[in-house]
This record gives C-alpha cells, sequence and structure tokens, in this order.
C-alpha cells in the first residue's frame, strides 16, 4: 500500500510540472507526432552579409546589440520579449521563434532555432557580429546557415534564399540607420 501511495505521489508531482514545461515551449504544428525531424541528406547553405557603419564598434553594439534589440531592426510587429534566462546570458530565449542565445562574444551573439516535433530539422542559426575597422568604424556581419534539402525543389530553395537575403539585407540597412542615430522609417 505504501508502494502504491509513493509511486502515485511521485506521478503526480511529474504531472503537475508538466503544463509548465509545455507552456514555455511553442506548439508544434501539425504533423503526425512520430514524424522523422532527422533529415537524410542535408544540404547547408550560408547567407553571409556585411555593412559598413560610421561608428566606432563598442557604440554601434551598445545600441543594436541587446537579444531582443532585433525586434526593433527587424521591425516585428508583436516585439519581442525574454521567455526564460536573462538578457544576454547563454541560454536565454526570446519570443522570436523561440530562439535560443548559444553563443557571444564582446561584440557578437549566435542564436539557434531548436528541433521541434513532426517538423524536419534544418540546423537553422544565425550570427549578428560588430567588427572594429578603425576606431571611428565597424562592420556589421549577419552570417545564416540552414538546410534547406527539405525544400521540394532547386526553384524552391533558390526562392527561400532570396527571400532570407532580402529579409536580413534589409535588417542589417536598418541596424546601419538606428547604430549612426537615424530613425526607421514604418515599414
Amino acid at each position: 500500500m505504501r508502494t502504491l501511495l509513493a509511486h502515485t505521489v511521485a506521478v503526480l508531482a511529474l504531472l503537475a510540472t508538466f503544463p509548465l514545461t509545455a507552456a514555455a515551449q511553442a506548439p508544434a504544428p501539425a504533423a503526425a507526432p512520430n514524424a522523422n525531424i532527422v533529415v537524410d541528406n542535408p544540404t547547408y547553405i550560408s547567407i553571409p552579409l556585411e555593412i559598413a557603419i560610421d561608428r566606432p564598434a563598442a557604440e554601434v553594439w551598445k545600441r543594436i546589440g541587446k537579444y531582443c534589440d532585433i525586434a526593433e531592426w527587424l521591425q516585428i510587429p508583436s516585439g519581442c520579449k525574454i521567455l526564460s534566462g536573462v538578457e544576454g546570458e547563454i541560454g536565454s530565449v526570446r519570443s522570436v521563434a523561440n530562439e535560443v542565445l548559444v553563443g557571444k562574444t564582446e561584440f557578437s551573439y549566435t542564436y539557434t532555432q531548436t528541433v521541434r516535433a513532426g517538423r524536419p530539422y534544418n540546423l537553422y542559426h544565425g550570427t549578428l557580429e560588430v567588427r572594429p575597422v578603425t576606431d571611428k568604424t565597424s562592420k556589421i556581419y549577419y552570417t545564416l546557415i540552414y538546410d534547406n534539402s527539405m525544400l521540394p525543389d532547386d526553384a524552391a530553395r533558390e526562392k527561400d534564399k532570396a527571400s532570407r537575403t532580402a529579409t536580413f539585407t534589409r535588417a542589417i540597412q536598418n541596424i546601419k540607420i538606428l547604430a549612426e542615430g537615424g530613425k526607421l522609417a514604418p515599414r
């Protein structure tokens, strides 16, 4: 009887924590719950972008380098908030695609989008970096890497890459405007 009671209490305690864990994660898209998320033959591509900035690196990073600053320079209407962890700390999760901060330096950070049930994993990562060029100028580097093999054909892969390139080119142009003291036009 005592064993049954201990087992029941343990199960109830475990179930009590489940809703909290589930609420912290975005709902998975409708798909077969046991669908294979592993891609057999990935084709990783990268999109490296850069832009010159007429400000010192430290000043640029102070203006655009917080993890949730993405909402301003990518002009995300819903904004950004830290879902777990602390702004700027490895492992923090922001509301933008539930991205996890996986690396950082003085003037850079790298994030990833996590595995989701029923969706092929594309290993999506992005790195935002400011590098000093002179004591008064710097460059922004934004690099994306991901697997696009799950798209149906070469035309779809090229369209996807062109769309992401356009989005993040606009983003680094917005970063330049903000870092140099300007204001963004409404989207």
